[in-house]
């Protein structure tokens, strides 16, 4: 983890997951099939190529599950790395009841974490060279947005804002709701003069628009590459410019190279697959 975690917080997220997997009782398959003094040890190993994220978050589950002084862990690489089939990423040794009950726990979010890193890291990669950078939206999974959004950095994204607070993002709506899109930046730049402010066009001529009433990061959006042509053609490096709306991989260079500044994308977070992570138990 970074210094953007929060610790407390992270612990007490981990710690409403165990309590959701337990609901106030125990293990019961585990605890009717295993000795309570046995210990083995514990390999989490991938099952497939990508970019990891989230060992100390699965670390964290077991040592509240185990205990913190009666495990030992053992990190064989780093959130941000990329990894092959099989390479081993963890190995634990513990009581083996509490690894077993630390298990699916630990992998929902290490796999969840990873595949939204693994997934970035392909966007990262399709752009490589153009100069525009990829970042993510607020389309994540409620109370996982910070560690979502920590993932997208382990992949090599960026974050846009973190809460609505953070910065002014005037959508559509909010166009409509003041009267126009001048009005729309007129009203929050009074409101909140310091703070950024992020207008959302659909046309060439309301990016124009947003650009005179002083806009500095204009999102075009659902714009094809024609589209997205003529608005950096126009805008002309006045403001920064993000292209957003129906993304995909396939296309994703394509739209880079028409000079725009960011690739906002919503797939990151909302539509990651897992990275295939499993815990292989041995012996001690």
């Amino acid at each position: 983890m970074d210094d953007t975690l929060d610790r407390q917080w992270v612990e007490d997220l981990v710690r409403a997951t165990i309590e959701e997997d337990l609901a106030g009782g125990v293990d019961v398959t585990t605890t009717a099939t295993v000795d309570a003094d046995q210990v083995s040890v514990a390999e989490f190993v991938a099952r497939a190529d990508g970019v990891v994220a989230g060992l100390e978050i699965a670390e964290l589950v077991i040592r509240l599950i185990v205990g913190k002084d009666e495990v030992e862990i053992e990190h064989s690489v780093t959130d941000g790395a990329q990894v092959k089939t099989g390479d081993v990423l963890l190995t634990v040794r513990g009581k083996t009841r509490q690894l077993l009950t630390a298990e699916r726990t630990a992998l929902n979010l290490l796999c969840h974490l990873s595949g939204v890193a693994t997934l970035t890291s392909r966007w990262v990669a399709a752009v490589a060279g153009t100069g525009a950078v990829i970042r993510d939206t607020r389309k994540t999974m409620p109370l996982l947005r910070l560690l979502e959004k920590y993932a997208v950095r382990c992949g090599g994204g960026q974050n846009h804002r973190m809460a609505l607070s953070d910065a002014a993002l005037i959508k559509d709506n909010h166009v409509i709701a003041a009267g126009g899109v001048a009005e729309a930046f007129r009203l929050v730049r009074k409101a909140y003069p310091d703070l950024s402010v992020e207008v959302e066009v659909d046309s060439v001529e309301d990016a124009l628009i947003a650009v005179e009433s002083g806009a500095e990061l204009i999102l075009l959006d659902n714009m094809p590459v024609p589209q997205l042509i003529e608005a950096v053609e126009k805008v002309a490096g006045r403001a920064r410019l993000e292209a957003s709306g129906g993304l995909t991989l396939d296309v994703a260079r394509e739209v880079a190279e028409t000079g725009v500044d960011f690739l906002a994308v919503g797939a990151l977070t909302h539509s990651a697959p897992v990275l295939d992570i499993a815990m292989d138990l041995q012996a001690a």
